[in-house]
This record gives C-alpha cells, sequence and structure tokens, in this order.
C-alpha cells in the first residue's frame, strides 16, 4: 500500500480541480432578510428626515428674513433718532458706545465711496426690498464698502447721507455647520431605530430558519421554538412549527424502528435456508447459486440496517489514512479492481471511525459494481485529499460511463435506481444515501458528479482536525478504525 500510493495517476496533478463544482460552486451574492429590512427602513426615514429639513427651511425663510428686515430696521431708526437729539459732545460718545458695546459703527457716507449691493441670494435681496420699503427709497445695502466687508446700510440723518456698519451674521439663517451636526444626529438616531426595529422583526424568522435546518438533518430534539412569544403570529407559527417537527421526529422513529424490526426478523428464516441449502441440495452448482442469492439478501438487509441506523454520531479526531486502508483491505482480492491513492499522510478529519469506514465501503463497493471501464472490464478507482482552510477535500472517483446529467441529483435518494448501464448489479439504492447521511451528521458535506474525463465522481468536504495545544491539557487522541496487518494491505494493493 506504501508503495501504491506513491504512484501518481493520471489526473493526480488536479485530482480535485476536475468537477469541484458540486462543492466549491460559488453562491450568488444574497442579502440576508434583517440587512434588506434595516436598509428599507433606513431609507424612508433618512428620506422623511430629508423631507423634514426642506420643509423646515422652507417654512423659516420668509419669517427669517422679516424678522431680520425688522432688526436691522429698528437699529437704524434708533441710531439715527439718537444721532438726531444728541449734541455734538454726546453724539461722539454715543458713536463709540455704539461701536463698542453693540458693534455698530456710524460713519459718514462720501459721494466717492464705492459699494457692492446686498443681493447674493434669495434671503440678502428680501431683506434688502424690506428695508428699503421701511426706511425709504433711498436707502442702500450694501455687502462691501471702499473694500470692507460687512452689512452696510445707507440712510440719512437730516439730509446728511451715512453708513451703518453690523454684523453681517444677522441676516444669516442657520449655517451649513449646524445642518450638518442635526444631520447626523438624526441619521445616527434614525439607524439605530431601523436596527432595533429589523432585529425585532427578523429574529423570530432566524430562529425559526435555524430550527427548520436542524429538521431537515435530522436533529428534531434541539429545534423546539418558544411558544410562549408575546407576539401572537409568532406564537402560532411556533406551536405550529413545533407539531410538525414532532410528528415528524415520530415518523422518523417508526419508519427506522420497522426497518430494523423487518431486517432482524428475516435473519432467522435466512440462516434456516442457508443450513437447509447446505444440507439438502446436492447439486454443487445450484447450491452455489442459492448460497449466493442469500448472501444477496443478506446484504440488502445490512443496508437496511445501516439507513435505518440511529442519526445522532459523535464527531472525534479521525486519521484518514487509516480508514481507507481499512476499507480498501475489505474489499479482498480483486484482480479486476485497481485503486490508486493520492492522499497526505497522516491526514486527520473530525468525524467517526465506524461510520467513516462505512462511507468508503459503500462508495468503493458502488465504484466496484457499476464503474468498470466498458471495454477492459476493470475498474479503476482513484482516491484523492487535500486540505483547504477548515476542510479536507475528499474525492473518489471511477472510470466508467457515468450517468445522465438529469439523474444526478437523485442519486442520493433513497431507493433511487440509476440507468441501466449502473444497475447491473443488484442493490437496494441505499448505498449513496447512506452516504450522505453519514456525512452530513459528521458536519461535512457530499456530492456526486460525472467527472471531465469520464466517469462518476464523489466529492465530500469533512471538517479538519485543528489540535488544541493548552495547558494542562493532553490533547484527545485521534480515534481511528482498527488498521489491517501490514503483509495483507500490502497484498490486497499489489492485487489492484
Amino acid at each position: 500500500m506504501a508503495e501504491e500510493s506513491q504512484v501518481a495517476f493520471e489526473t493526480a496533478p488536479t485530482p480535485l480541480e476536475t468537477a469541484p463544482a458540486p462543492l466549491e460552486a460559488r453562491r450568488p451574492r444574497e442579502v440576508s432578510l434583517f440587512w434588506r429590512t434595516f436598509f428599507l427602513l433606513a431609507l424612508l426615514l433618512l428620506g422623511c428626515f430629508a423631507a423634514w429639513l426642506q420643509t423646515f427651511r422652507a417654512l423659516e425663510f420668509e419669517p427669517r428674513v422679516l424678522q431680520s428686515a425688522q432688526q436691522i430696521a429698528s437699529l437704524v431708526n434708533l441710531s439715527r433718532a439718537a444721532l438726531v437729539h444728541s449734541d455734538s459732545i454726546a453724539r461722539v460718545s454715543l458713536v463709540k458706545t455704539l461701536a463698542d458695546e453693540e458693534g455698530v459703527r456710524i460713519a459718514p457716507r462720501e459721494p466717492t465711496d464705492s459699494y457692492q449691493a446686498y443681493g447674493t441670494d434669495g434671503l440678502t435681496r428680501g431683506v434688502s426690498e424690506r428695508l428699503q420699503a421701511r426706511l425709504g427709497a433711498d436707502t442702500i445695502v450694501a455687502s462691501e464698502v471702499n473694500g470692507s466687508p460687512g452689512l452696510w446700510v445707507g440712510f440719512t440723518i437730516d439730509g446728511d447721507p451715512y453708513w451703518l456698519l453690523t454684523d453681517p451674521s444677522r441676516l444669516g439663517l442657520v449655517t451649513g455647520r449646524t445642518w450638518l451636526i442635526w444631520l447626523g444626529i438624526g441619521a445616527a438616531l434614525s439607524l439605530t431605530g431601523a436596527a432595533v426595529i429589523a432585529r425585532l422583526i427578523n429574529n423570530p424568522l432566524k430562529k425559526l430558519s435555524l430550527a427548520a435546518s436542524r429538521v431537515r438533518e435530522g436533529d428534531f430534539s434541539s429545534s423546539r421554538l418558544n411558544e410562549a412569544v408575546a407576539t401572537s403570529e409568532i406564537r402560532e407559527v411556533n406551536i405550529g412549527f413545533n407539531r410538525m417537527a414532532q410528528r415528524l421526529s415520530k415518523i422518523e422513529q417508526d419508519r427506522a424502528l420497522m426497518l430494523a424490526g423487518i431486517s432482524h426478523d428475516l435473519r432467522t428464516p435466512l440462516a434456516r435456508l442457508r443450513l437447509e441449502t447446505e444440507m439438502s441440495v446436492e447439486d454443487p452448482q445450484a447450491r452455489e447459486h442459492m448460497a449466493a442469492d442469500i448472501d444477496q439478501v443478506n446484504a440488502i438487509i445490512d443496508k437496511f440496517l445501516d439507513y435505518a441506523r440511529p442519526d445522532h454520531i459523535r464527531t472525534e479526531p479521525v486519521n484518514l489514512n487509516q480508514v481507507l486502508d481499512a476499507a480498501i483491505f475489505a474489499l479482498g482480492n480483486d484482480p479486476n479492481l485497481a485503486i490508486t491513492l493520492h492522499v497526505p499522510p497522516d491526514t486527520m478529519v473530525m468525524g467517526d471511525g465506524v461510520e467513516l469506514q462505512r462511507v468508503f465501503s459503500n462508495l468503493l463497493e458502488n465504484a466496484q459494481r457499476y464503474g468498470r471501464e466498458p471495454v477492459t472490464g476493470v475498474c479503476r478507482i482513484e482516491i484523492a485529499a487535500k486540505p483547504k482552510d477548515d476542510w479536507v477535500l475528499i474525492k473518489l472517483r471511477d472510470h466508467g460511463k457515468g450517468v445522465p446529467p438529469e439523474v444526478l441529483s437523485q442519486l442520493t435518494q433513497p431507493f433511487f435506481r440509476g440507468d441501466a448501464s449502473r444497475s447491473s448489479a443488484k442493490g437496494t439504492g441505499l448505498g449513496l444515501s447512506i452516504v450522505e447521511r453519514a456525512v452530513q451528521h459528521m458536519g461535512g458535506r457530499f456530492a456526486v458528479a460525472n467527472s471531465s474525463t469520464g466517469g462518476l465522481a464523489a466529492h465530500m468536504k469533512l471538517r479538519k482536525f485543528r489540535p488544541k495545544a493548552a495547558k494542562g491539557e493532553d490533547k484527545t487522541p485521534p480515534a481511528s478504525v482498527p488498521a489491517p496487518r501490514a503483509e495483507d494491505t500490502q497484498t490486497a494493493a499489489q492485487a489492484t
């Protein structure tokens, strides 16, 4: 076996890449229900918030124009009245006080002064028009005088022209920074609320999805949903799901019990028939054929018992090389069987040693029966494995005729039989169903596909064993099946 394992077969450079679609095909991009609900709620809230901001700005514009014009007009009228009714000495003190305390500067207006009209947007134009309406048509509102920026208002006192300079922020709407802060706070609160609402809506659906996946895998005991939730609709769904899971569990138990009982009860009459055949049938050829038929019925009963086996499997580290050696050794010495291995040494996977050997025994038996080359009648089986991330990818392929593409998806269904080219031998149609169930219960995935170079290929993904080096704890010893003797293994390999 060691010498045979070193021999590379023709497809060895890419043993797992010929048809990786069943297990490696990428799923189309999909968005979970939580994120879809969250994004829809977020868009709705942000749209409403933006509409509210625009409405607020539109409703604020007219009152702000009127208020700003009134304040500036009042400031101009008060300054004019104060200057008119004060003497020359008090007027100088008044101008200085206005400049220091109120930030208002009053200066004579010269004919040579150059200015820029204050009317760059709707707000300033509205304020300018209202100031001219209140203070007179000769009132000038400027944003710059002689190169000095500010809010300049030109008015007259007893026919003398003056400039009044004040802070231009009196006319400003809410600044962009303030709007940005408000928008950020509103968006944060809206998104938080959307996330909470989406989680409340989708959490029961997520639990239902997880429970449904456990039922699909045959784990009925841990799929029970809470029947005491506050929402009546969700409570009714949970109650209905629990009742459905209970009935499915009972049906599965009854089915397994029936298969096991029937298979067990058939053992006794078959044993009597075998004994009667050996003792009563004189013709050696007829006795041999009858014994072969009885052995075939026994094999069918074994398949029923394997299929009715309990679903729960305890996984532990398993040496894949030892499992394969034991499964190959069990095939015996068939001169028309050639098996080639391409498995790294000491490959460890998580699984059940006995179930994993049963998996490979079924696959090898299936390939031995149906995977013979049409011309030579020789069955060439190639087994390859390689680690990838947290998994070990395994491929077992033959070089037979393969199967029609339309029946590939049905090969793992219980009691399904393929076309005549793969049905020359008699069986139950449970082999691949047993394999798929066992691999799924060990946390892996299984699929079959036609190989690109001919024949049928079985693909498996098993979890890779990662030892934990914890202080003060012993590593769990790997579980494995009893390895055959070295000389027996070498004999079986040479027979291939």
